[in-house]
């Protein structure tokens, strides 16, 4: 099959960690990495963001088609949508005058699932949508600091209506589409996310500490992911204070992430209201930033803990925790969305609620007195990711999508078994 993504803020080619840059970007790369691996043809469309890119930049034989909409300067994903018209005008002629046709075209985030719907009532192309985060839901948790504006909503409920599947990342993300988007569940597919087995792997965490200039007899908490206050990383800082106050016990926070490569507060205003609350809580000494890492570096780090901590206020699917387990670190969680299902409580890590530092803190303290315990969890995570959540399987499962929406099953069929033979793996 040939195969649009529309990733309209979220480019492939982007390096995770900034404000808009995470989990789609690392979703759509990989997707698109997989799929063409077990044979089919993909162009990623996204949004121009520099006036020096190419029309078409090129990746491991998939086509990333810089779209121009807009100015061609970064811009917050909220001010994005009245460029959208001229982003689905662009798009329509591009596939317009493209030889082979499309088969299916797979929108990432409501806006391009906007793109999305204009291409299916110009050209008659199957739409699939994924959300990666619903309005509603952040409406809910976020309040008057949502930048969207309240046509979101509307434009949500028509993907919801008219695109051919909607996917699901997790049975929360099943659940709200169905009860606050009366979705209709048969059009819906449930695909998580996953992590790629060549990137993510078991390391000494010795070695992986010596690397990183981290001392080998602290215990270590990780926290990496993009610098945004919804992702609860004051969460953590806190709960370090209360082990410390309330526990007697020291541990070392490093928090990956942020717009620049070394920790810098004007580029990442995040970090100075982190640093702020790690004063408050007498414990500066103790959080330490490092700034954003490219991909090939993160395992390190992940190897390099002794858990790996994420308590957003709300996450539609979360992919660092798989990162983690895929390198055998034990995760504690928030108990929400995506980290709910990922996560086994008590099996693979410890899921405590948002926003409450006295329980994760009785986590991090439970795993640092049964070291025995952290290691057993970290051996359950690393299973469970294998066998639930890799990328492979993720395309496999998308391509069956695709193929039966596009009258393409039986051919689809047999490149997935072509793939399996060949060394990819399974949900």
């Amino acid at each position: 099959m040939k195969i649009a993504l529309i990733s309209e803020h979220a480019s492939p080619l982007a390096i995770a960690g900034g404000v808009d840059s995470g989990g789609q970007n690392i979703y759509v790369a990989n997707v698109a990495r997989q799929l063409v691996r077990i044979g089919h043809d993909v162009d990623v469309f996204t949004r121009c963001d520099r006036s020096l890119l190419p029309l078409v930049s090129r990746f491991e034989h998939i086509r990333v088609i810089n779209v121009p909409a807009g100015p061609p300067v970064q811009l917050p994903k909220e001010q994005l949508l009245p460029h959208m018209d001229a982003f689905a005008d662009f798009m329509i002629g591009f596939m317009k005058k493209e030889i082979r046709p499309y088969a299916i075209v797979h929108a990432n985030f409501f806006m391009s699932g906007l793109v999305g719907l204009r291409i299916k009532d110009a050209l008659g192309v199957p739409l699939v949508t994924t959300f990666h985060a619903l309005g509603r839901v952040r409406r809910l948790h976020q309040g008057e600091s949502d930048g969207f504006p309240d046509a979101r909503f509307a434009i949500e409920d028509e993907l919801v209506r008219r695109s051919d599947s909607v996917i699901a990342e997790c049975p929360q993300d099943e659940n709200d589409l169905i009860h606050l988007y009366d979705a209709d569940p048969p059009r819906i597919d449930l695909v998580p996310c996953g992590f790629d087995r060549t990137e993510f792997h078991p390391l000494d965490k010795a070695r992986a500490r010596a690397r990183l200039g981290w001392p080998q007899d602290r215990f270590i908490v990780l926290q990496l992911g993009r610098m945004v206050p919804r992702k609860g990383i004051d969460n953590v800082v806190r709960a370090l204070g209360v082990c410390l106050a309330a526990h007697g016990e020291r541990a070392e926070l490093y928090v990956v992430g942020g717009n620049s490569d070394e920790p810098n507060e004007i580029a990442t205003p995040e970090i100075g209201r982190l640093r702020g609350i790690a004063r408050e809580c007498g414990i500066e000494q103790q959080v330490h930033f490092v700034g954003r890492h490219g991909r090939a570096e993160l395992k390190h780090f992940y190897n390099a803990a002794d858990v790996f901590v994420t308590t957003p206020w709300y996450e539609p699917f979360g992919i660092t925790p798989l990162e983690a387990m895929a390198c055998g670190t034990p995760v504690i969680g928030a108990d929400v969305g995506g980290i709910r299902y990922s996560v086994a409580h008590g099996e693979t890590g410890l899921l405590v609620p948002p926003k409450d530092p006295s329980a994760l803190a009785h986590a991090l303290v439970a795993l640092k007195h049964d070291p025995t315990l952290a290691q057993r969890m970290g051996e359950a995570g690393l299973a469970r990711a294998n066998a639930m959540f890799t990328w492979a399987g993720v395309a496999q499962t998308l391509a069956r999508v695709y193929a039966r929406l596009s009258g393409d099953e039986a051919r689809a069929a047999n490149r997935v078994t072509m793939g399996i033979a060949m060394g990819g793996a399974s949900l």
